[in-house]
């Protein structure tokens, strides 16, 4: 039985995240070969009490195992838990300070999961990859993917600074609500904590941009999956909204890419939410798709193509990806309504390696 439900792809962070209980899928989107003589300035997250430093950072980076485009050593095994074959609902919890164009594009993604009339390459043709994966009956992961109820939290209920744990009472507070509280839905429902960027998260930058795992009945009265994604916009873009923003250490020049849809940490968190979306959708209850033998630590889906958005990617290279020609912005998926994307790949169980929509050879 785990002791512990995190999981850090660093692997020198390994006995922090054993003190860390509550969060699985800890991700960091940029290449670690941007971190390889970084210098040893200190980064600190905003009210969160907590920091490293640049170059321990690079010693982390550069000892993460990844697992990078078509590799016959990746085990990626089902472990005879569910998968949500259901019916998904998402449901945004807003927390903290968000403009109502922020929250016009996270929506506007999550819309676009189950839309096949968005132009090719599309969200929707993204997620048919997640739904590959099935469960002990055969069956997959749903297609239908609805934006469901919403909650926002414009004061700050539990502080500016929140644990991991609080992460459990902000969703606890929102489904348990005497007005308008979000409907529980064990079987298909995820909760999606989504905090503005002026909230400081529990190892916020330093070491996750975003995890997931499900609730406990002691704290919310439900098991329920959830994650949390931060905006990363003013404590951390380099970290968190790569390629959008470069970290200050970086090695050589390096120019950022023009997000699609013109906000850096929201843009950011795009990739970031798809990415945990994956993940809980084909291992919600941290007991279905992933690979290696540690259930405590367990390698998923998204994680086997950290970084990668385009053909060629790995290590040093996001690969191929899209340029507007109207905007010059940096993209790789389409959505509804003309919205333009930049979506991590996932890891195709059939061709065991990272694959997307806009791969060149599809």
């Amino acid at each position: 039985m785990c002791i512990t439900s995190s999981r850090f792809l660093l692997v020198t962070l390994v006995a922090l995240a054993i003190a860390l209980p509550l969060g699985v899928a800890a991700w960091r989107p940029w290449p670690h070969h941007l971190l390889g003589n970084a210098t040893a300035n200190t980064m600190s997250v905003g009210g969160g009490g907590s920091g490293t430093t640049a170059a321990a950072a690079a010693a982390g980076i550069g000892a993460s195992k990844k697992y990078e485009g078509s590799s016959e050593f990746v085990k990626l095994r089902y472990h005879m838990g569910p998968v949500l074959a259901a019916n998904i609902t998402v449901h945004p919890i807003w927390y903290g300070a968000w403009a109502p164009a922020q929250k016009h594009i996270l929506r506007a993604f999550l819309r676009s999961i189950s839309a096949p009339s968005a132009p090719h390459p599309s969200v929707a043709a993204w997620w048919r990859t997640v739904r590959l994966y099935t469960d002990q009956t055969g069956a997959n992961v749903s297609a239908t993917v609805f934006l469901g109820a919403e909650r926002s939290d414009r004061r700050y209920s539990h502080g500016r600074a929140l644990s991991r744990l609080a992460i459990q009472s902000v969703i606890r507070d929102a489904v348990n609500s005497p007005r308008r509280p979000l409907p529980v839905n064990p079987r298909g429902g995820l909760y999606l904590v989504l905090t503005s960027s002026d909230v400081a998260v529990q190892d916020f930058c330093v070491q996750v941009c975003g995890f997931h795992y499900f609730t406990f009945p002691a704290i919310v009265g439900y098991t329920l999956p959830y994650a949390w994604i931060g905006n990363s916009a003013t404590q951390c873009p380099g970290i968190c909204a790569y390629p959008f923003a470069v970290p200050p250490f970086a090695l050589g020049p390096r120019t950022a890419d023009r997000p699609p849809n013109g906000d850096v940490g929201v843009d950011g968190m795009v990739s970031v939410v798809a990415h945990e979306l994956a993940e809980m959708a084909s291992n919600p209850l941290i007991n279905a798709w992933y690979a290696g033998e540690d259930p405590c630590f367990p390698t998923e889906i998204a994680d086997l193509c950290e970084g990668i958005y385009g053909t060629g990617g790995g290590g040093a290279y996001t690969g191929q990806m899209l340029l507007d020609g109207h905007s010059g912005a940096t993209y790789n998926m389409n959505g509804l309504g003309g919205r333009k994307f930049l979506v991590q790949w996932i890891w195709n169980p059939y061709l065991s390696y990272c694959s997307g929509p806009n791969a060149l050879d599809h």
